[in-house]
């Protein structure tokens, strides 16, 4: 395999799964807090807060980690100012001690704090401005969860990036991403490359799940599909991928290895391949190249349709999971392309309306479209171009869904997020 291409799949991987605690969105701005609090040096008595309507959306109904059980923007940046530690970036409220969530309340009652929506076209966009008596700070965060574009203290511009004027800007490494190419990366490559961080996700995730399994989470999606449908592992891989979310979107503190910048991602990526492979039998070598081929595909999808859009994340997710289920089942390229291909067909269209109790059931059924595209794809039948949104070739379609999560349903969006916000109140 070429030597660049190889280097830049485990670069992406290295990239992309790392651990988080909480969903990413609330702890992303948690995490412009506790920075936006180092730089000033205190607490600050006056916050504003400039955010996008996507950021708005993914914020408003999940339960932020460490706070008692509280909600919203002023719950997650007042979090990430009294006690987060920034260095920790995505487990920034990790370190909590109950004395300091016990003080929140206080903080959160006396602060000055106002929110603004962002007038940017970034659909990531996070900027907060900070202030004691003379003293001021910003801190921006844009397209990314941890990228950080501004740091300034008063008039001192302590980091500056630039960034262009695309809603959506696509690192130079992810394009390329071809399935073709990640099926051969899958294949060929050294378990002692990718043993550390694959190792971490299958521990993480899977002690997530039995959390969600054994406590009282949300809307027990989980839960409830084990008691309705059996213990099979047709069932056991959506409920299990489902009972990760009823933890994590419903306050359960235990990290998880995200995936494109999401944990109900890295979650739904990685949970249905961790069943199959223990239900065949599986080595653990082959276990570990079908989550490396899982998450790639995954990345891959989404990378053109952005870090938040209307379009649930979980569809691309569910794909990456029933690309590598098939990958476990010794499927070929042709065989992975063509249920790729069917998955995006069954489901692409799932609305994103933030993140919540329900994400676990989206995740059922994104599980659920993953495995029956493998096995259309088994039994010799396939989407063909033409059916629908189908067009010819795998790489064609991840393109078009992209075009269509990104664009075609902008307006999508901005209807949903008008439903969740000024319409609810």
């Amino acid at each position: 395999m070429d030597t660049k291409i190889y280097e830049t799949y485990l670069d992406i991987l290295k990239e992309e799964l790392v651990p988080a605690m909480g969903c990413t969105e609330p702890i992303a701005v948690a995490y412009a807090g506790a920075l936006s609090r180092q730089v000033l040096g205190e607490r600050p008595d006056e916050i504003k807060l400039v955010v996008s309507r996507n950021i708005i959306k993914n914020v408003k109904s999940v339960i932020v980690p460490h706070t008692k059980g509280r909600k919203g923007l002023k719950t997650a940046l007042c979090a990430g100012i009294c006690y987060g530690e920034a260095d920790s970036e995505l487990e920034v409220l990790s370190c909590a001690k109950d004395e300091e969530i016990d003080q929140l309340d206080e903080y959160l009652e006396k602060v000055s704090l106002s929110i603004e929506e962002a007038t940017s076209s970034y659909p990531f966009d996070i900027d907060v401005y900070v202030k004691k008596d003379e003293e001021k700070a910003q801190v921006r965060i844009v397209n990314d969860h941890t990228n950080v574009v501004l740091i300034k203290k008063n008039d001192d511009i302590k980091l500056k990036k630039e960034i262009t004027d695309a809603p959506i800007q696509i690192n130079e490494n992810r394009k390329l991403l071809s399935v073709e190419k990640i099926f051969e990366f899958a294949k060929e490559v050294k378990i002692e490359d990718v043993e550390q961080v694959i190792q971490r996700q299958i521990d993480y995730n899977t002690a997530i799940v039995k959390a969600g399994l054994t406590g009282k989470y949300g809307a027990k999606i989980g839960k409830i599909l084990l008691n309705s449908y059996g213990n099979t592992v047709h069932t056991r891989a959506k409920a299990w991928a489902a009972a990760g979310s009823d933890a994590r979107m419903n306050g359960c503190e235990l990290p998880v290895v995200i995936n494109s910048g999401s944990g109900n991602q890295g979650i739904t990526t990685s949970i249905p391949v961790i069943v199959y492979a223990e239900e065949l039998g599986v080595s653990k070598e082959q276990l570990y190249r079908a989550l490396v081929l899982a998450n790639l595909v995954t990345i891959h999808i989404k990378t053109g349709i952005g870090a938040l859009s209307a379009y649930c994340g979980a569809t691309s997710a569910g794909a990456g999971a029933g690309a590598g289920i098939c990958f476990l089942y010794g499927g070929s390229y042709s065989d992975i392309a063509h249920t790729i291909v069917n998955i995006l067909a069954i489901n692409s269209g799932m609305i994103c309306d933030g993140a919540k109790a329900s994400c676990a059931a989206k995740i059922a059924s994104a599980v659920e479209a993953g495995l029956l595209g493998m096995q259309m794809n088994k039994h010799d039948s396939q989407f063909y171009n033409g059916d629908g949104i189908v067009v010819k070739g795998v790489e064609n379609n991840i393109k078009a869904v992209c075009e269509l999560a990104r664009n075609g349903m902008r307006e999508t969006d901005n209807e949903i997020i008008d439903m969740m916000t000024k319409k609810n109140k």
